[in-house]
C-alpha cells in the first residue's frame, strides 16, 4: 500500500473507532499498531535511593535525637521508599512498530519515525539510536538489562526495511 492510502485508512479507522466507543462498542483491532517491545529493568537508580536513605540515617542517626520530633525525618526516608519502588516497577522500554520506534523517558514518551534516524549502531551489549535531530538513544544492557541481541535482530529489519545506515561494531 502507498503511503498516502495508509494515512486515509488510519484516518478512516480514527473515526470508525470514535463511533464505536460511543455506542459503547470494540475498537477495530486495525487501528492499533502491534509492534515487538523488548523490556528492560531499572535497577541502579532504586539502589542508588536506597544507598542515599542508607546514608541518610547514619549521618543524622534519628535514635539519638530526643528534643525534637522525627516523624518528617522518617515520612522522607518513607518517600525516597516508594519512589526507589516506583522506578524499580516502571520498566524501560524499545518498542519497534513497521514505521517507528518509541521509548519513555524521564520527560515522557518518545517517537521516532524511520525519516528521524540517522544511523543505528548495534555494538556487544549497546544499541545506539543516532537521530537527526536531539540527543542519541542508547540502550545498554549492564545499566537497564535490555535483550540486547534481541533487540539488534529486530533493528537490522528495521534499518533494511527504511534503509536507515546501520553499524554494527564488534570489540
Amino acid at each position: 500500500m502507498s503511503r498516502s492510502w495508509e494515512r486515509k485508512v488510519e484516518r478512516n479507522v480514527k473515526t470508525v473507532n470514535k463511533r464505536r466507543k460511543k455506542e459503547g462498542k470494540t475498537s477495530l483491532s486495525a487501528q492499533t499498531q502491534k509492534g515487538d517491545r523488548f523490556l528492560g529493568r531499572n535497577y541502579i537508580f532504586p539502589i542508588l535511593l536506597v544507598l542515599l536513605m542508607a546514608f541518610y540515617v547514619v549521618t543524622f542517626s534519628p535514635w539519638k535525637v530526643k528534643a525534637q520530633s522525627t516523624t518528617m525525618f522518617w515520612v522522607t526516608l518513607g518517600c525516597y521508599l516508594l519512589l526507589a519502588l516506583f522506578y524499580f516497577l516502571r520498566r524501560p522500554y524499545l518498542s519497534v512498530t513497521r514505521d517507528t520506534l518509541e521509548t519513555r523517558r524521564f520527560s515522557g514518551y518518545k517517537r521516532l519515525n524511520a525519516g528521524e534516524i540517522r544511523k543505528i549502531v548495534l555494538q556487544p551489549g549497546y544499541v545506539v539510536i543516532e537521530t537527526v535531530k536531539g540527543a542519541n538513544w542508547v540502550f545498554s544492557r549492564v545499566i537497564n538489562r535490555y535483550p540486547v541481541d534481541r533487540m539488534g535482530e529486530r533493528l537490522k529489519a528495521f534499518a533494511e526495511l527504511h534503509h536507515v545506515q546501520l553499524e554494527v561494531k564488534t570489540k
